[in-house]
C-alpha cells in the first residue's frame, strides 16, 4: 500500500526498520510515521472511540485530531500521524481514552 512511483514527487526510502503493532511486526522505514507504515501494511482501524465505540483511524494526518489515538510504548494516546517509528517499539490499538494513569 505505499506509494512507490508518483509522476513529480520523488521517494527516498530510508533504512528499513521494525516495530510491534499489537504483538505482531510490522516493516516501516526509517523517518516514516507511525501512521503511514500502519497503513501501509494494511491496518486502518488505530482504535475506538470513548463512548459509542466506533471505529477510528487516520484522519487529519497532521497532529490536530484525535482519531490516531494510540498506545505506544506504554504512553496512552500518542497521535501516530504525527510519530516517527522507531526500532522495536510498541504500538497497541487504543480503546476508548486509554489508560490515563499510564506513563
Amino acid at each position: 500500500m505505499r506509494i512507490t512511483e508518483h509522476p513529480i514527487l520523488e521517494f527516498k526510502r530510508e533504512e528499513k526498520l521494525s516495530f510491534y503493532y499489537n504483538g505482531q511486526p510490522v516493516e516501516a522505514y526509517k523517518g516514516e510515521t507511525v501512521a503511514a507504515a500502519l497503513h501501509a501494511a494494511g491496518v486502518r482501524k488505530f482504535g475506538e472511540s470513548a463512548e459509542l465505540r466506533h471505529p477510528r483511524g487516520l484522519f487529519c494526518a497532521i497532529g490536530n485530531c484525535s482519531s490516531c489515538f494510540m498506545t505506544v510504548d506504554g504512553e496512552a494516546n500518542v497521535r501516530v500521524c504525527v510519530t516517527h517509528v522507531r526500532e522495536g517499539m510498541k504500538v497497541e490499538e487504543q480503546k476508548g481514552k486509554g489508560d490515563v494513569w499510564n506513563g
